[in-house]
């Protein structure tokens, strides 16, 4: 994976508009789910990508603070081995201060050397840089936009379970609902005014039969009373 991508993979995903996504989602909470463990995925793989490159970088800032050294102490060397051949020089030891002077030639060779590749590690030590803290702040924001998804399924997750147990009492109280004729209690009642109606029916038919009886004995009293008088008339 290269540096650009991951850099482009941290900013998508640290500027990814969650309510938009929610918007769009048949079921939110899989959704987000989904993205956290996407996004757990991400910001795990982005963060050993992210402390490779910062390693890179430490190697190249050492690689260049050794070639800094380099030529710092090739610049000593170059000055005493300079001193060194104007004292013999000024004694008359021309050859020995020729050599030393050669040697002093060399370590500024050297310090050359040494400050020219110092000065080429320096673009790149300061792009690295750059990418380097785009990266850590990449990583900043994904970390706090898997806050924010968290926060949110949580948030959706609590209010469906508030939705669900709203659900469920409307529902029983449409239960017992007395004035629902489709209810069970609203059938029992019925079924217990019919009982009872028919039980009124009972008690109503039976008081009438026995009025009837007691009709019948007072008429058959009357007839005897009729037929009895009838004879004592005859018998006058």
């Amino acid at each position: 994976m290269t540096k650009q991508t991951i850099l482009g993979r941290v900013a998508q995903l640290a500027k990814a508009n969650i309510n938009a996504l929610l918007d769009q989602a048949e079921d939110p909470q899989k959704m987000l789910d989904q993205l956290i463990r996407d996004y757990s995925s991400n910001i795990t793989e982005a963060e050993q990508a992210v402390a490779s490159t910062i390693g890179n970088l430490r190697l190249l800032e050492q690689d260049h603070q050794e070639d800094v050294d380099a030529a710092r102490e090739w610049g000593e060397k170059a000055l005493a081995a300079s001193q060194k051949g104007d004292e013999l020089r000024a004694t008359g030891q021309t050859a020995d201060a020729d050599r030393f002077d050669n040697l002093a030639k060399v370590a500024l060779g050297r310090q050359l050397q040494s400050e020219k590749e110092a000065r080429t590690a320096e673009p790149t030590i300061a792009a690295q840089t750059e990418i380097v803290e785009k990266l850590k702040s990449g990583l900043d924001r994904m970390k706090a936009k898997l806050t924010e998804l968290q926060a949110k399924r949580d948030e959706l997750v609590a209010r469906a379970k508030t939705a669900e147990a709203q659900n469920r009492m409307m529902d029983a109280v449409k239960s017992v609902d007395v004035l629902d004729p489709t209810s069970e209690l609203s059938r029992f009642e019925d079924k217990v005014r019919r009982e009872e109606a028919r039980a009124m029916g009972r008690q109503e038919l039976a008081a009438s039969s026995l009025d009837t009886q007691f009709e019948e004995l007072d008429s058959a009293g009357d007839r005897a009373e009729i037929e009895a008088r009838l004879a004592a008339l005859k018998a006058a």
